[in-house]
């Protein structure tokens, strides 16, 4: 490469290097518009439970039913709803919510496939997000607990947020229920020989962060018990 060659590449690559810092630099200020509104909107719910789950179920699917029946019984019992917006489980919670007549949430997030809010979501309580981050912050922020149904990767990263931050005393503790035992055994298994067991990479108690269920009753008592013990209050 010629030095006029080299010139033009440093010069180049210095260009390329300037813009991406300056893309950065103003993302600020969109990261913060999303905190805001976020903070704004969802300060003024009442405790709220949130349903994580797959996008892809239909309304015929064992576990949708389930989750809109949760939902339903959760709305009763005076809690709001929050999901992810779109879909699918969300889709299902956001339904029993407002058959309910309760609080029903969506914080929808702009994906190139799959995800557009659903029709049961509050129009004034729908928030679109463009950073997966942000919105992880509000769920647990603004959720008195988590009930996981059966889902994918999105679900699992929602799932391990909320343990790790409640195992580093990042937040306080609120219960976190999975969903049709079949399901997660897989999972629990590998944790408890492998994570717990085989490496010791988490202590014994952190299990008891989890409690699984494979009835609609026994999420509602779930929650019912372990906030017969604490007052509801937001976890930061």
């Amino acid at each position: 490469m010629s030095d006029s060659e080299k010139r033009i590449k440093h010069a180049f690559e210095e260009k390329t290097w300037n813009e991406i810092k300056t893309n950065d630099s103003w993302a600020i200020f969109k990261i913060m518009s999303e905190f805001v509104e976020g903070f704004e909107k969802l300060s003024r719910i009442p405790p709220c439970v949130s349903i994580f789950g797959s996008a892809r179920f239909k309304p015929d699917h064992p576990a949708y039913i389930a989750a809109e029946n949760i939902a339903f019984e959760l709305s009763r019992k005076g809690y709001g709803v929050i999901t992810g917006g779109g879909p699918g489980i969300m889709e299902a919670g956001n339904k029993g919510a407002h058959r309910g007549g309760g609080v029903s949430v969506g914080l929808n997030i702009e994906l190139p496939f799959e995800q557009t809010d659903n029709p049961y979501i509050d129009r004034d309580k729908l928030i679109e997000f463009d950073y997966f981050f942000v919105r992880k912050v509000m769920f647990v922020k603004y959720s008195q607990g988590f009930v996981v149904m059966p889902g994918g990767f999105g679900t699992l990263d929602e799932l391990f947020e909320a343990l790790t931050l409640i195992q580093t005393d990042k937040i306080g503790r609120f219960p976190i229920i999975l969903f049709d035992r079949s399901y997660w055994s897989g999972l629990l298994d590998w944790i408890k020989t492998t994570l717990r067991d085989q490496y010791q990479s988490i202590s014994p108690d952190d299990l008891s962060l989890i409690q699984v269920v494979d009835t609609v009753p026994e999420v509602i008592d779930c929650i019912e018990t372990f906030y017969n013990k604490y007052n509801l209050k937001p976890n930061f």
